[in-house]
Protein backbone atom coordinates (compact mmCIF):
# COMPACT_ATOMS: atom_id res chain seq x y z
CA UNK A 1 0.00 0.00 0.00
CA UNK A 2 2.78 2.42 0.97
CA UNK A 3 4.66 1.61 -2.22
CA UNK A 4 1.55 2.28 -4.30
CA UNK A 5 1.06 5.69 -2.67
CA UNK A 6 4.74 6.51 -3.20
CA UNK A 7 4.54 5.56 -6.89
CA UNK A 8 1.34 7.58 -7.31
CA UNK A 9 3.02 10.59 -5.71
CA UNK A 10 6.17 10.33 -7.85
CA UNK A 11 4.09 10.09 -11.02
CA UNK A 12 2.49 13.49 -10.40
CA UNK A 13 3.70 16.28 -12.69
CA UNK A 14 5.78 19.01 -11.05
CA UNK A 15 3.12 21.68 -10.42
CA UNK A 16 0.55 19.20 -9.11
CA UNK A 17 3.09 17.50 -6.85
CA UNK A 18 4.34 20.83 -5.51
CA UNK A 19 0.85 22.17 -4.79
CA UNK A 20 -0.43 18.97 -3.16
CA UNK A 21 2.72 18.72 -1.02
CA UNK A 22 2.51 22.34 0.12
CA UNK A 23 -1.21 21.98 0.92
CA UNK A 24 -0.77 18.77 2.91
CA UNK A 25 2.27 20.04 4.83
CA UNK A 26 0.54 23.35 5.64
CA UNK A 27 -2.69 21.71 6.78
CA UNK A 28 -0.90 19.10 8.89
CA UNK A 29 1.30 21.81 10.38
CA UNK A 30 -1.78 23.74 11.46
CA UNK A 31 -3.45 20.61 12.84
CA UNK A 32 -0.37 19.95 15.01
CA UNK A 33 -0.22 23.61 16.10
CA UNK A 34 3.17 24.02 14.46
CA UNK A 35 1.74 26.73 12.22
CA UNK A 36 -1.01 29.14 13.23
CA UNK A 37 -3.82 29.67 10.69
CA UNK A 38 -3.94 33.28 11.86
CA UNK A 39 -0.61 33.76 10.08
CA UNK A 40 -1.92 32.34 6.83
CA UNK A 41 -5.36 33.75 6.12
CA UNK A 42 -6.03 36.51 3.60
CA UNK A 43 -6.14 39.90 5.28
CA UNK A 44 -5.77 42.82 2.83
CA UNK A 45 -5.17 45.28 5.66
CA UNK A 46 -2.23 43.31 7.05
CA UNK A 47 -0.85 42.80 3.56
CA UNK A 48 -0.85 46.54 2.81
CA UNK A 49 0.02 48.00 6.22
CA UNK A 50 2.30 45.32 7.71
CA UNK A 51 3.70 44.10 4.37
CA UNK A 52 2.68 40.50 5.12
CA UNK A 53 2.73 39.58 1.45
CA UNK A 54 3.01 35.86 2.15
CA UNK A 55 -0.71 35.85 2.95
CA UNK A 56 -1.42 36.27 -0.77
CA UNK A 57 0.05 32.77 -1.22
CA UNK A 58 -0.55 30.93 2.05
CA UNK A 59 -4.32 31.40 1.99
CA UNK A 60 -4.35 29.04 -1.02
CA UNK A 61 -2.48 26.32 0.88
CA UNK A 62 -4.63 25.76 3.96
CA UNK A 63 -7.66 23.47 3.62
CA UNK A 64 -8.92 23.78 7.19
CA UNK A 65 -8.85 20.88 9.64
CA UNK A 66 -7.87 17.30 8.81
CA UNK A 67 -11.22 15.60 8.29
CA UNK A 68 -13.33 13.99 5.60
CA UNK A 69 -13.83 17.35 3.91
CA UNK A 70 -10.04 17.76 3.70
CA UNK A 71 -9.65 14.35 2.06
CA UNK A 72 -12.46 15.21 -0.35
CA UNK A 73 -10.75 18.41 -1.47
CA UNK A 74 -7.32 16.76 -1.64
CA UNK A 75 -8.80 14.17 -4.00
CA UNK A 76 -10.21 16.86 -6.28
CA UNK A 77 -7.03 18.92 -6.11
CA UNK A 78 -4.77 15.99 -6.99
CA UNK A 79 -7.12 14.58 -9.64
CA UNK A 80 -8.06 17.65 -11.65
CA UNK A 81 -4.79 19.49 -11.22
CA UNK A 82 -3.04 16.36 -12.56
CA UNK A 83 -5.53 15.90 -15.39
CA UNK A 84 -5.06 19.48 -16.58
CA UNK A 85 -1.27 19.44 -16.30
CA UNK A 86 -0.87 16.08 -18.05
CA UNK A 87 -3.42 16.63 -20.82
CA UNK A 88 -4.56 20.16 -21.65
CA UNK A 89 -1.23 21.64 -20.55
CA UNK A 90 1.05 18.78 -21.52
CA UNK A 91 4.45 20.21 -22.40
CA UNK A 92 3.23 23.67 -21.26
CA UNK A 93 4.11 23.77 -17.58
CA UNK A 94 4.65 27.53 -17.67
CA UNK A 95 1.18 28.07 -19.15
CA UNK A 96 -0.35 25.90 -16.42
CA UNK A 97 1.47 27.83 -13.71
CA UNK A 98 0.25 31.07 -15.31
CA UNK A 99 -3.32 29.74 -15.25
CA UNK A 100 -3.06 29.14 -11.50
CA UNK A 101 -1.50 32.58 -11.02
CA UNK A 102 -4.31 34.17 -13.03
CA UNK A 103 -6.95 32.28 -11.03
CA UNK A 104 -5.38 33.22 -7.69
CA UNK A 105 -5.22 36.89 -8.76
CA UNK A 106 -8.87 36.93 -9.88
CA UNK A 107 -10.06 35.27 -6.67
CA UNK A 108 -8.04 37.63 -4.47
CA UNK A 109 -9.30 40.67 -6.37
CA UNK A 110 -12.93 39.56 -6.09
CA UNK A 111 -12.67 39.07 -2.32
CA UNK A 112 -10.92 42.42 -1.79
CA UNK A 113 -13.36 44.35 -3.99
CA UNK A 114 -16.39 42.50 -2.61
CA UNK A 115 -15.28 43.29 0.91
CA UNK A 116 -15.74 46.99 0.15
CA UNK A 117 -19.20 46.76 -1.41
CA UNK A 118 -22.17 47.49 0.89
CA UNK A 119 -24.49 44.54 1.56
CA UNK A 120 -21.81 42.14 0.24
CA UNK A 121 -18.93 43.02 2.54
CA UNK A 122 -20.22 40.82 5.37
CA UNK A 123 -20.30 37.72 3.14
CA UNK A 124 -16.89 38.37 1.60
CA UNK A 125 -15.27 39.15 4.94
CA UNK A 126 -15.92 35.53 5.95
CA UNK A 127 -13.87 34.22 3.00
CA UNK A 128 -10.34 34.20 4.36
CA UNK A 129 -8.99 31.06 2.67
CA UNK A 130 -9.28 30.59 -1.09
CA UNK A 131 -7.76 27.11 -1.45
CA UNK A 132 -11.13 25.46 -2.11
CA UNK A 133 -12.06 28.13 -4.65
CA UNK A 134 -8.83 27.63 -6.60
CA UNK A 135 -9.44 23.88 -6.65
CA UNK A 136 -12.97 24.47 -7.90
CA UNK A 137 -11.59 26.72 -10.63
CA UNK A 138 -9.47 23.83 -11.92
CA UNK A 139 -12.53 21.55 -11.89
CA UNK A 140 -14.45 24.16 -13.88
CA UNK A 141 -11.72 24.63 -16.50
CA UNK A 142 -11.34 20.86 -16.92
CA UNK A 143 -15.10 20.43 -17.35
CA UNK A 144 -15.15 23.11 -20.05
CA UNK A 145 -12.31 21.47 -21.94
CA UNK A 146 -13.81 17.96 -21.61
CA UNK A 147 -17.57 18.58 -21.76
CA UNK A 148 -18.66 15.25 -23.23
CA UNK A 149 -17.02 12.85 -20.78
CA UNK A 150 -19.64 10.78 -18.94
CA UNK A 151 -19.43 10.81 -15.15
CA UNK A 152 -21.32 9.37 -12.18
CA UNK A 153 -22.07 11.06 -8.87
CA UNK A 154 -21.84 8.59 -5.99
CA UNK A 155 -23.40 6.01 -8.29
CA UNK A 156 -26.74 7.80 -8.01
CA UNK A 157 -26.96 9.36 -11.47
CA UNK A 158 -24.84 10.00 -14.53
CA UNK A 159 -24.11 13.25 -16.33
CA UNK A 160 -21.57 14.76 -18.69
CA UNK A 161 -18.52 16.65 -17.42
CA UNK A 162 -19.98 19.96 -18.58
CA UNK A 163 -22.36 19.79 -15.60
CA UNK A 164 -19.78 18.71 -13.02
CA UNK A 165 -19.33 22.17 -11.42
CA UNK A 166 -23.09 22.55 -11.02
CA UNK A 167 -23.44 19.08 -9.52
CA UNK A 168 -20.70 19.87 -6.99
CA UNK A 169 -22.24 23.26 -6.25
CA UNK A 170 -25.60 21.61 -5.58
CA UNK A 171 -23.94 19.05 -3.31
CA UNK A 172 -22.22 21.84 -1.34
CA UNK A 173 -25.54 23.58 -0.79
CA UNK A 174 -27.14 20.26 0.17
CA UNK A 175 -24.60 19.58 2.92
CA UNK A 176 -24.81 23.14 4.22
CA UNK A 177 -21.47 24.44 2.92
CA UNK A 178 -21.07 27.99 1.68
CA UNK A 179 -21.98 28.33 -1.99
CA UNK A 180 -19.79 31.44 -2.28
CA UNK A 181 -16.61 29.38 -2.24
CA UNK A 182 -17.68 27.30 -5.24
CA UNK A 183 -19.20 30.26 -7.06
CA UNK A 184 -15.93 32.20 -6.82
CA UNK A 185 -14.09 29.25 -8.33
CA UNK A 186 -16.62 29.10 -11.17
CA UNK A 187 -16.24 32.84 -11.86
CA UNK A 188 -12.43 32.61 -11.96
CA UNK A 189 -12.59 29.45 -14.07
CA UNK A 190 -15.01 30.96 -16.57
CA UNK A 191 -12.89 34.12 -16.83
CA UNK A 192 -9.87 32.00 -17.73
CA UNK A 193 -11.80 29.76 -20.13
CA UNK A 194 -13.29 32.75 -21.95
CA UNK A 195 -10.03 34.69 -22.27
CA UNK A 196 -7.94 31.64 -23.18
CA UNK A 197 -10.29 29.54 -25.35
CA UNK A 198 -13.33 31.56 -26.46
CA UNK A 199 -11.99 35.08 -27.03
CA UNK A 200 -9.00 33.99 -29.18
CA UNK A 201 -11.35 32.06 -31.49
CA UNK A 202 -13.57 35.13 -31.81
CA UNK A 203 -10.86 37.73 -32.41
CA UNK A 204 -7.63 35.91 -33.20
CA UNK A 205 -6.00 37.60 -30.21
CA UNK A 206 -4.79 35.85 -27.05
CA UNK A 207 -4.80 38.19 -24.04
CA UNK A 208 -3.48 35.59 -21.58
CA UNK A 209 -0.18 34.92 -23.31
CA UNK A 210 2.28 33.62 -20.70
CA UNK A 211 5.02 36.20 -19.96
CA UNK A 212 8.55 35.30 -21.04
CA UNK A 213 9.99 35.49 -17.53
CA UNK A 214 7.57 32.78 -16.37
CA UNK A 215 8.43 30.58 -19.35
CA UNK A 216 12.10 30.93 -18.44
CA UNK A 217 11.38 29.31 -15.06
CA UNK A 218 10.24 26.05 -16.62
CA UNK A 219 12.07 23.82 -19.07
CA UNK A 220 9.18 22.15 -20.83
CA UNK A 221 9.81 18.96 -22.75
CA UNK A 222 8.73 19.01 -26.35
CA UNK A 223 5.56 17.05 -27.03
CA UNK A 224 6.31 14.41 -29.65
CA UNK A 225 3.44 13.38 -31.89
CA UNK A 226 3.93 9.96 -33.46
CA UNK A 227 3.57 9.85 -37.24
CA UNK A 228 1.21 7.07 -38.38
CA UNK A 229 2.80 4.32 -40.44
CA UNK A 230 2.28 4.14 -44.20
CA UNK A 231 1.02 7.70 -44.43
CA UNK A 232 2.57 9.99 -47.01
CA UNK A 233 2.36 13.74 -46.63
CA UNK A 234 2.20 16.00 -49.64
CA UNK A 235 5.29 18.21 -50.05
CA UNK A 236 4.93 21.94 -49.46
CA UNK A 237 3.62 24.03 -52.35
CA UNK A 238 7.03 25.70 -52.75
CA UNK A 239 8.67 22.33 -53.50
CA UNK A 240 6.01 21.53 -56.06
CA UNK A 241 6.68 24.78 -57.89
CA UNK A 242 10.45 24.22 -57.77
CA UNK A 243 10.07 20.77 -59.27
CA UNK A 244 8.36 22.14 -62.39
Amino acid sequence: MAQAVEDWYKQMPIITRSYVTAAVVTTIGCSLDIISPSKLYLNPKLVMTNYEFWRLVTNFLYFRKMDLDFMFHMFFLARYCKLLEENSFRGRTADFFYMLLFGASVLTSIVIIGGNIPYLSESFSKIIFLSNSLTFMMVYVWSKQNPFIHMSFLGLFTFTAAYLPWVLLGFSVLVGASAWVDLLGMIAGHAYYFLEDVYPRMTGRRPLRTPGFIKSLFADDAVVVARPANVRFAPPAEELHQGR
